[in-house]
């Protein structure tokens, strides 16, 4: 009922909603709140992401809240998290996100995501696009190598019939 007095994580995952993007999102009208928050911190930001949002987040039962200061300017690992206990934020301190079932590390300045089941990480767009080149590449290269193979067989069978031996009958 108040549009100013707004609340807009950086990053959110929600479950149990209907796909699809939205111009905002009211908890109200949703009829859930989200399960993870990240939010991209800095030392201009700190009061506010450790205090202000924090307690909104944990009031509303957010069930982790995750800051990434990608420069360290204030975090100096980078990446802090807080899962919800008792209707409290206590820290994570095994780097893993339970609703997300990811284990997260820093890299560089990005945060990384790997799956617990089976330790494969997620790419990101670059990374994915280049792993798609590379596969791209391995195949092209296979196919080349079957094309080469092919064109072999058929002069070992040319030359085969200039020697009078048919190399489609069978023995």
């Amino acid at each position: 009922g108040y549009p100013r007095l707004r609340v807009a994580p950086d990053v959110m995952v929600i479950f149990n909603v209907a796909p699809g993007g939205r111009d905002n999102y009211k908890t109200w009208e949703e009829g859930q709140v989200p399960s993870v928050i990240f939010e991209m911190t800095s030392a201009g930001t700190k009061n506010q992401d450790q205090e202000f949002k924090r307690t909104l987040y944990e009031q509303l039962g957010v069930t982790e809240y995750w800051l990434f200061d990608p420069k360290g300017e204030w975090i100096e690992e980078k990446l802090r998290g807080y899962r919800l206990h008792r209707d409290e934020y206590e820290p994570i301190t095994d780097g893993r996100s339970q609703p997300l079932k990811l284990r997260l590390e820093i890299d560089g300045h990005f945060i990384a995501f790997y799956r617990e089941d089976t330790g494969e990480k997620l790419l990101i767009p670059s990374e994915f696009a280049q792993a798609l080149r590379a596969e791209t590449q391995a195949r092209q290269a296979a196919e080349e190598q079957v094309r080469q193979a092919e064109q072999q067989v058929e002069q070992l069978k040319e030359r085969l019939r200039s020697l009078g031996i048919n190399p489609d009958e069978t023995p």
